[in-house]
């Protein structure tokens, strides 16, 4: 994961967000799925414009992408299916969520 300040630097929000966007291991994820935090997001979806709408707070847009499918909210049966592979993550954190898909 990368860690760098936002600052003003005349990027877009979805620009700075990819400076938070990193590969993981599992074991990262670990700590964010036990505080309820952690979200996978389909393949289809940039995490940058996913991370946006989170940092906007635009939660009409996320509870859609809940029923559709494109975000969901880590359950067990995930974590005991990533517990039996040494996948890598694709993750942003968005504090105080992470969003995540398999690298």
């Amino acid at each position: 994961m990368k860690y760098v300040m936002l600052g003003d630097d005349n990027s877009g929000t979805e620009e700075k967000l990819a400076k938070y966007t990193g590969n993981v291991p599992r074991s990262y994820l670990a700590s964010h799925y036990e505080n309820d935090t952690l979200f996978f997001v389909d393949p289809e979806l940039k995490l940058e414009t996913v991370g946006a709408v989170f940092t906007e707070n635009r939660s009409k847009q996320v509870e859609e992408w809940l029923k559709s499918g494109d975000l969901v909210k880590i359950e067990d049966l995930h974590v005991k299916q990533w517990a039996e592979s040494e996948c890598q993550f694709e993750a942003l954190v968005v504090s105080p969520f992470v969003l995540c898909r398999p690298a």
